[in-house]
């Protein structure tokens, strides 16, 4: 069974982050949050047994990213 792990704002981001996770060694697929939009926000899903090291993958993957934008002070 396929699990949502998470919804990318766009086809870019979310072929980006499936190469994240595949790389990983991780199974992914995507699909449209929207048939009438190929290119809008898009479910990224893996195998439920994937699930949880899938998200621990993004999370870092994303706070990383949240912490190279962070403005300093």
């Amino acid at each position: 069974m396929w699990k949502v792990i998470y919804i990318a704002p766009s086809l870019h981001v979310a072929n980006r982050l499936k190469e994240l996770l595949t790389a990983e060694g991780l199974l992914v697929t995507d699909r449209p949050l929207s048939k009438s939009s190929e290119n809008g926000p898009r479910e990224l899903l893996v195998p439920q047994s994937e699930a949880a090291e899938a998200h621990e993958i993004l999370n870092r993957a994303l706070c990383s990213q949240a912490m190279k934008s962070r403005p300093r002070i």
